[in-house]
């Protein structure tokens, strides 16, 4: 299976690390509304302007939001495709999580059909992002989310 759009891992890190404040969300939620002025969602939030604008550069970072000059004003913007990118490898862990259940569920009614037994199986030709399965572990220490050398088998 090709999926088209895939997001490196720098890219990911960067999309989970934006989205992981809460402020930020509503950022991304205010925009995908309406186009709004850096100005204009300062006013939404107790905190100072300077402070709005690096939450908009994180955003931005992420590809999540676009920002473009108007005059005075710096308009904040939804980045669609980018957002659209974060949906489809959210898809992508809820499918791997949705073979996992059926998996444990098959271990529990003692019956392993063939292709639960293979569907955690990244396919050969993923180049980026990569889901985490049985056999191909993270890289990255869970509790930490630093890198850990991969075992040999």
């Amino acid at each position: 299976m090709v999926v088209e759009n895939v997001l490196t891992d720098a890219e990911t890190d960067r999309l989970f690390q934006a989205l992981a404040d809460t402020t930020r969300r509503d950022i991304v939620t205010r925009v995908l509304q309406r186009e709004q002025s850096v100005s204009e969602l300062a006013g939404h939030y107790a905190m100072s302007f300077a402070a709005v604008q690096k939450h908009v550069a994180v955003l931005e970072r992420a590809s999540l939001v676009t920002k473009q000059r108007r005059g005075r004003e710096q308009m904040v913007g939804a980045n669609m495709d980018a957002l659209r990118r974060a949906g489809r490898l959210l898809d992508r862990y809820e499918q791997l999580w949705r073979r996992r259940v059926l998996s444990i569920e098959d271990v529990l009614t003692g019956s392993m059909p063939a292709d639960h037994a293979s569907a955690d199986r990244p396919s050969p030709d993923r180049s980026s992002t990569e889901i985490p399965s049985a056999e191909n572990p993270s890289t990255h220490d869970p509790s930490t989310g630093n890198p850990q050398p991969r075992e040999e088998r």
